[in-house]
């Protein structure tokens, strides 16, 4: 069960890389930012009214928000830290880089989460699952070759190190949600109901200093459509996601991989969309991801 729900949030995830992209074009990323993680929250504040004023009904639907311990807010405050950082890094790369070039960059994800899998949970790869990750990363590499030729040099564009390090931070974090979810027990409305509020007063202190005060920036700022659908459609995702990892025998390696899946929609559907180059020449290393994943699900 607990692929099927890592599936629907790969899903989720390649909707919501679209809206992304839609949404960042122009504009100041920390207002995107911003709107998409408050859109997120209010998605999922209903469950804590709900769960204040009609506690009965809620755990009845298995929304219920729980009453939490400040030793466990603290862990969520550090969760919040690391994943706006992330997001940060991710939305600026993503403004000045095709979105056929970034997703399968932080497709390399699993890679970083397989070998923390192994250290720190003691997961147990077999072969194949080997075969499959190496097939990811080099895969990534070939579309590195591809992006030279959009003018796009790895070795010296600072996009490409924030993506790199946007991919990194995100390992990190989702290695993290497999103990915040088992060790500490926490249920997926409870974490991303605080997780979304911390988030949201980090970036309010970052603004307060880099957008607040200035009129021509605020001025700028176009409001779209994609801004709260990015902040419904992540929220979603790792609803499922975090569904996913409750369950005692998920693999945190093979959920990873399984959310890389969401690259089909990216590049094909994003490609078209945004009308970027070399569409068919991206579709190579695309296979060649999708074989590894494949790989990973068989083994």
């Amino acid at each position: 069960m607990w692929m099927y729900l890592g599936l629907l949030a790969a899903l989720f995830l390649g909707l919501h890389n679209l809206c992304k992209k839609h949404a960042v074009q122009g504009n100041e990323v920390f207002p995107v930012l911003l709107g998409t993680v408050s859109a997120g929250f209010l998605w999922i504040f209903p469950c804590y009214l709900g769960s204040r004023f009609y506690p009965e009904f809620t755990k009845d639907l298995g929304l219920f928000i729980e009453n939490i311990p400040w030793s466990k807010h603290g862990f969520i405050a550090i969760k919040s830290m690391i994943m706006a950082s992330s997001w940060i890094l991710a939305y600026q790369a993503l403004k000045h880089l095709p979105i056929t070039i970034v997703t399968p960059i932080r497709s390399a994800g699993p890679f970083f989460t397989f070998i923390g899998a192994i250290f720190i949970y003691n997961e147990k790869p077999t072969t194949w699952q080997w075969v499959g990750f190496f097939c990811i990363i080099l895969s990534v590499m070939l579309y590195s070759k591809i992006g030279k030729k959009e003018g796009i040099n790895f070795k010296s564009n600072k996009w490409i190190f924030a993506i790199i390090g946007a991919t990194f931070l995100g390992t990190c974090s989702g290695l993290y949600d497999k103990f915040l979810i088992q060790s500490l027990a926490l249920n997926p409305q409870t974490l991303l109901f605080w997780f979304s509020t911390y988030t949201i007063l980090i970036l309010l202190i970052i603004l307060s200093f880099t957008w607040f005060p200035y009129k021509d920036k605020r001025n700028a700022f176009k409001w779209r459509w994609s801004i709260p659908a990015v902040g419904f459609l992540l929220q979603t995702a790792d609803y499922f996601y975090f569904k996913a990892l409750q369950d005692p025998d998920a693999l945190i390696m093979l959920l990873s991989a399984i959310k890389r899946s969401q690259i089909i929609i990216a590049v094909v559907v994003g490609g078209l969309i945004f009308k970027e180059k070399n569409k068919r020449k991206k579709l190579i290393p695309l296979a060649g991801i999708i074989i590894g994943v494949a790989l990973i699900l068989y083994a």
